[in-house]
């Protein structure tokens, strides 16, 4: 019974985990920084930022709400879990609409962060803050890792496999970051031209994968949500 409500909400995390990882800003950050010559420190403390940026938010929403009442859902702990995931929803829904309102309009550069520039003379701290920025206070992945915490939070698993959960959870929302920088240190040639590959596609289309991903998302998460509170 554990295993299988441990695989249900691994299951529920993976929609979640995948929008996490295909964020398009975070790769081209990771690239960039592997285009760099200090690409090896600064890619593996990017990628350790990121890693931790995304357990620390799931972890500390799975501590607020795994006392939720997981196993009473009428309890008014549950209905309080189930609001904030109705905020959520709603939060990743008005996301996508102005992701995709702030398009670039036909032939428009894709305008890319400011700090992007500064990449180049970014040493290990600097790259470790930009990852974990970039997973735990850049407002999209923010509102993503909560949602993961609170469906962790509401499943009523063991302690031990809430660890599992989240473990899942930041694995799989780091497969392309982590993924690109060991890419980078097995193959540093042949890496280097996919990546770029990878970077330029990314920024191109960043603005209609992101409305896609958080709509899609958002109606999910906005979904559990109203049929918890009102089922």
């Amino acid at each position: 019974m554990l295993a299988a409500s441990l695989a249900q909400a691994v299951g529920s995390l993976l929609p979640v985990a995948v929008a996490v990882a295909i964020s398009p800003i975070p790769i081209i950050a990771v690239v960039v920084i592997l285009g760099t010559p200090r690409a090896r420190v600064n890619g593996l403390a990017f990628a350790a930022g990121w890693v931790v940026g995304l357990a620390a938010v799931a972890t500390v929403v799975l501590v607020l709400t795994g006392a939720s009442g997981a196993d009473d859902p009428t309890s008014s702990s549950a209905t309080g879990v189930n609001w904030v995931q109705v905020t959520l929803g709603v939060a990743l829904l008005a996301l996508a609409a102005r992701q995709w309102r702030g398009r670039p309009g036909p032939g428009e550069p894709t305008e890319l962060p400011e700090w992007m520039e500064k990449v180049d003379r970014f040493g290990p701290g600097a790259s470790a803050g930009a990852g974990l920025v970039l997973s735990a206070a850049n407002p999209k992945n923010l509102v993503l890792a909560i949602s993961a915490g609170a469906t962790i939070g509401q499943a009523g698993l063991a302690a031990g496999q809430d660890v599992v959960a989240i473990a899942a959870f930041v694995v799989i929302g780091s497969l392309t970051v982590v993924g690109a920088v060991l890419y980078s240190l097995v193959d540093r040639r042949g890496s280097a031209s996919v990546l770029a590959s990878v970077k330029a596609f990314m920024a191109t289309h960043n603005a209609a994968i992101m409305t896609v991903l958080l709509g899609v998302i958002g109606a999910k998460v906005l979904g559990q949500g109203v049929g918890g509170a009102w089922g």
